[in-house]
């Protein structure tokens, strides 16, 4: 895998956090559809990806305040397991607009690294499976392939199995 930084325009918070890490990463940048409604199933569908491998990143209120869970796009984040694996008794997912100002990324291209405040993380276990996996760059049309574990250590996250089938 090769070191890619952000060229032709395609830095941002989340690619300038890996290459400060000095962690190996492939950027895949695609054509993002201004229409498209699921932008993980849309970007495994335009990167010829298993919708496994691509993981999504969701945002929700646990009783400590805003949470990150990465799950991968073949399925949906399941609330109860999110909030038992950060020891809460419930989660809910986020308000948009509280999302956005508090990653600093939008909706559809929020990436779980480079946000503007370091969150509780939950990546999904099964991204352990995998010797890479795809997440967003912190932009619609772009995602970021690297090894699980980096994703992990640099977002301090536990993994936990907190994806169910959609």
């Amino acid at each position: 895998m090769s070191k890619s930084k952000g060229k032709g325009g395609q830095g941002t918070p989340a690619t300038v956090a890996l290459t400060q890490a000095k962690v190996n990463f492939t950027l895949h940048p695609y054509e993002h559809d201004a229409n498209a409604q699921a932008y993980g199933e849309e970007a495994a569908d335009a990167l010829g990806v298993p919708y496994e491998r691509i993981f999504k990143t969701l945002v929700a209120e646990v009783e400590g305040g805003l949470a990150v869970a990465v799950v991968p796009v073949a399925g949906k984040l399941d609330l109860k397991a999110f909030a038992a694996a950060l020891k809460s008794k419930r989660a809910a997912m986020a308000d948009a607009a509280k999302v956005e100002r508090t990653t600093g990324y939008v909706v559809g291209g929020i990436s779980p690294l480079g946000q503007r405040k370091q969150l509780p993380t939950v990546i999904d276990a099964s991204a352990l499976d995998f010797e890479t996996i795809y997440f967003s760059a912190g932009r619609r049309g772009l995602q970021i392939e690297t090894a699980p574990s980096e994703l992990v250590r640099l977002t301090r996250a536990i993994t936990a199995p907190i994806g169910r089938s959609a």
